[in-house]
């Protein structure tokens, strides 16, 4: 269906961003001739208190309306891609904003080059108290901030860092001919559905249709990847870390041990893992599994169909444990303020997000099924997403609002554990059970495993080239093989191509970003957990971790609401849930 043939109801309203496209060109106009006015800051900031004071001013308001025109022409964009108004303006924001980083470039530099002392007294003026989380996280920075002259040439190098990203977007979502399937087009969103057919001859012809593209072009990714890890090492050692891995963690002031611990964890909990697949092999009657049945269900013939007003029912019912105001809130935004744009249009970006910002409301996109229950889940953890801006904005200065991601899966996967609890309390339906729980199972296998397996390639494969080792095309699928192996166990047989998975994966280019959503789910499951057996105090430090925002690092914000990342305990805790639900469908299915 074509965008203007949807219903205004359906859409999201932009206008708390801006009132028309026309309105935007106006703003934007300004905002360019801002950016020359930021050039003039250069040299000033350290001159006396009132310089520090005004520089601060002037670049949260410039930031601020950076991001107001750039949430605007990204969700018009992402709405409709096939709009060439729309494009134009997208890419003229696009070529804008890397010029705003080699423009403000000077800022670090000069920050950490000020006199302690006298950056001391400044920070210490009541009028500069909102920029203090902001100032202080800067500085934390400096032994890895260079001088003016290099910073301006990494700024000047950073969108050829990012080209390696760029060229395999390009190659994985518009040159990579995947053939087709029963007639049609195979694409990466034909082949989410493809691979969960019930269907054997389907979901192999996907399987091979896929990773067939990967192995004709596979010299070229591999050489694509390797000049993504170079880049990442790089800059790591531009900047002075110890590893590239050092230097992905340390902006969120995450150690190291964090990310081993938890694939050391995960790794005690393979046996579990390895036994789903042997349960699920059962459940579908087979031997063992071909690595394109393992997305398969382990339950038939459920219905669960949902209306988009039916949903916002349910998800109504089951966020009532944070309480009236983010529940009021947050059906609000799904309804009367149109926060999401719910179905999908040509030209609309696939999949779903949440995306905030400091002036406008924190819209959603989603690409709304009745008849899949998926699509209740996604609304419900976008909403997450939204609501930890929308208590973000609320109870923090523009410059110190911005969570990190580390915590922002956090929010939306604990909505879901709201919403799979309540849906397993009101179901006295044992095949509804079975069928909420195989999917809980599948998601924990997605997200608590799978993304941690991606974590450890993705360590393997940089220490690798840290030593010097060659990233060829049989390396990646060599180490990528390893994992499959141990990770899915001897119950599920993998092909020959089966490796060139990990060739596929678009986060692989933002390097060390997996473990995010493995840790995200493993402390939102305890903090869950704690909301729903506690009482009033346990749900106002949760809220508190969402209105924390950006004032301060994750692990201090995580373990103030309740949950100490920087221990295993929380992904250990993880694992024992998912054994436990592997338990209770084993039991039921049993009765069957």
């Amino acid at each position: 269906m074509e965008r203007k043939d949807r219903k205004k109801e359906d859409l999201w309203d932009l206008s708390t961003l801006s009132v028309s496209d026309e309105k935007w060109y106006e703003d934007f106009a300004v905002l360019k001739e801002e950016l020359e006015n930021i050039r003039q800051l250069k040299g000033k900031m350290a001159l006396s208190s009132d310089s520090f004071h005004q520089t601060l001013i002037f670049l949260e308001k410039f930031f601020k309306e950076e991001e107001r025109l750039g949430s605007y022409a990204f969700l018009k964009y992402s709405a409709d891609s096939t709009n060439s108004q729309v494009a134009k303006m997208a890419g003229e924001f696009d070529a804008f904003e890397a010029s705003v980083s080699e423009a403000v470039s000077f800022f670090d530099t000069e920050l950490v080059k000020m006199d302690e002392k006298k950056l001391s007294s400044y920070m210490a003026e009541e009028r500069n108290k909102d920029y203090l989380v902001f100032i202080k996280k800067s500085l934390r920075m400096k032994e890895h901030i260079l001088s003016e002259k290099e910073e301006r040439l990494l700024s000047l190098y950073s969108p050829v860092g990012a080209s390696a990203q760029d060229i395999f977007m390009d190659l994985n979502n518009i040159d990579l001919d995947f053939g087709t399937v029963n007639g049609e087009k195979l694409t990466h969103s034909s082949f989410a559905r493809f691979i969960r057919s019930e269907d054997e001859k389907t979901r192999k012809d996907a399987y091979m249709g896929m990773y067939n593209a990967y192995l004709k072009n596979g010299h070229t990714i591999a050489r694509i990847y390797s000049s993504s890890i170079k880049g990442d090492i790089f800059l790591a050692k531009a900047r002075g870390y110890g590893s590239s891995l050092e230097k992905a963690l340390f902006p969120d002031k995450i150690d190291q041990s964090v990310y081993r611990n938890l694939i050391s964890t995960i790794h005690e909990a393979l046996p579990s893992l390895n036994h789903f697949y042997e349960v699920k092999a059962k459940a579908l009657n087979k031997d063992h599994l071909m690595h394109y049945d393992v997305y398969l269900s382990m339950t038939k013939g459920v219905e669960s169909r949902h209306t988009y007003d039916e949903a916002v029912s349910l998800i109504s019912k089951a966020i009532e444990p944070l309480g009236e105001d983010y529940r009021k809130t947050l059906i609000r935004g799904l309804t009367e303020e149109h926060w999401v744009d719910k179905y999908e249009n040509t030209g609309k970006r696939s999949g779903a997000f949440s995306s905030g910002s400091y002036t406008g409301h924190a819209y959603i996109l989603t690409n709304f099924e009745e008849e899949v229950l998926d699509s209740v889940f996604t609304l419900i953890h976008e909403g997450g997403h939204s609501m930890h801006s929308y208590y973000s904005v609320k109870n923090n200065p523009f410059m110190s609002y911005n969570y990190t991601i580390f915590e922002a899966e956090v929010a939306s996967t604990f909505n879901e554990e709201l919403l799979m609890h309540y849906l397993l309390k009101n179901t006295d339906d044992k095949n509804m059970r079975m069928y909420l729980i195989s999917k809980k199972l599948d998601d924990m296998v997605a997200t608590l495993f799978r993304q941690t397996m991606f974590a450890e390639y993705e360590l393997i494969v940089h220490e690798a080239a840290e030593r010097g080792e060659a990233l060829t095309f049989e390396f990646f699928r060599q180490e990528y093989r390893k994992l499959l192996e141990l990770y899915f166990g001897p119950k599920v047989k993998m092909l020959d191509v089966s490796d060139l998975e990990g060739l596929r994966i678009p986060h692989f280019y933002r390097a060390f970003y997996t473990y995010k959503y493995a840790t995200g789910l493993s402390a939102s499951i305890a903090l869950a957990r704690r909301v729903l057996s506690g009482g009033e105090k346990e749900r106002n430090e949760y809220l508190s971790f969402l209105s924390s925002g950006g004032s301060k690092y994750p692990l201090e914000s995580l373990k103030e609401a309740g949950v100490d990342m920087s221990k295993p305990d929380p992904v250990r805790e993880a694992t024992k849930q998912f054994k436990e639900y592997l338990a209770e469908f084993e039991r039921l299915a049993s009765e069957n």
